[in-house]
């Protein structure tokens, strides 16, 4: 029995949507179930019921940058005692095996191509540092409990992710969401400016969320080692070609003002994707433009569906 944490999420969802598809018997468990992964006493009476084989851990709190300014002590105290939970429950229960996707702010703030051998030369940007170190922490807890339990961790590193059941709120939408959001936004109510945070020219790679569920489902027969392994394709473009691009897609008239008072965070950000080719055998496989018009075109449906 495979346990997919935070199983009515963004990426939770998507997972459970693939393993439903392959016939994969699967229990899902998340905050609106009813499991607080913040309680220890929630943690261990699911592991305990559940028994899984292996455990897919998509639980996360977790927002754009704005919410990463804003709440910076929800995102520490709430990531790391879900992360504490999880393992400990492991052990007690007497689990294999868990699954961690791992963001890609976890890297070096001054790196611009993320590769894994570097991923300890130096410190995450400011802007990511709580979060990020939150999700570093994973790693340690996986050496941690294998040393001394045989517990196996496969930590897997992607990209920023999009898709469709992204967040809609602005505040928690990572820039791309954000972006959908407030394009689509300024088509129905026929606004004439949309304000896009900082500069513009922060380079980001994107992957679409049925490629990160890809990745993570592949992983589940695979013992990995102990170093973290990169999904990726070293495919980057900045949020001000993406604002246009989406703006193209969306087919609205409007102007894009860029707010040079608001933080850009770092500068480039893609991945080296080689350890994840080898290791799974597989690369991300949706093209950024054909997922960026399945994700608007689904947004516009349901925003139309509503008025």
């Amino acid at each position: 029995m495979i346990l997919v944490l935070g199983s009515t999420g963004f990426l939770g969802s998507n997972v459970c949507q693939l393993l439903d598809k392959n016939g994969v018997e699967y229990a899902g468990a998340s905050l609106s179930t009813g499991v607080d992964l913040r309680k220890h006493v929630d943690v261990d009476e699911l592991f305990g019921a559940i028994k899984p084989s292996v455990v897919i851990n998509c639980a996360s709190y977790v927002g754009g940058l704005q919410f990463g300014l804003a709440h910076p002590t929800e995102l520490f105290t709430n990531n790391l005692k879900m992360a504490l939970n999880i393992y400990q429950a492991l052990e007690k229960h007497s689990i294999p095996k868990i699954i961690n996707p791992i963001s890609n702010c976890t890297y070096p703030g001054s790196a611009s191509l993320f590769k894994v051998d570097e991923w300890w030369d130096g410190p995450m940007h400011d802007s990511v540092l709580i979060y990020g170190f939150t999700k570093k922490a994973l790693w340690v807890a996986s050496q941690a409990y294998k040393a001394e339990f045989g517990i196996i961790s496969n930590n897997i590193i992607l990209p920023n992710m999009y898709g469709i059941g992204d967040h809609k709120d602005e505040l928690r939408a990572h820039a791309l969401g954000a972006l959908i959001t407030k394009f689509v936004k300024a088509k129905v109510e026929g606004n004439s400016q949309v304000i896009v945070w900082g500069t513009g020219t922060p380079v980001r790679e994107w992957l679409n969320v049925l490629d990160g569920a890809q990745a993570l489902i592949r992983s589940i027969p695979i013992e990995l080692g102990q170093d973290p392994i990169n999904i990726g394709r070293g495919e980057g473009i900045s949020i001000k070609d993406l604002a246009y691009k989406i703006r193209e897609i969306v087919d609205v008239d409007c102007e894009i003002f860029f707010d040079l008072t608001k933080p850009d965070g770092a500068p480039i950000k893609t991945i080296d994707g080689a350890t994840g080719t080898s290791k799974l055998g597989w690369s991300p496989e949706i093209d950024l433009d054909i997922g960026l018009r399945d994700t608007i075109s689904s947004y516009l449906k349901e925003v139309s569906a509503k008025n």
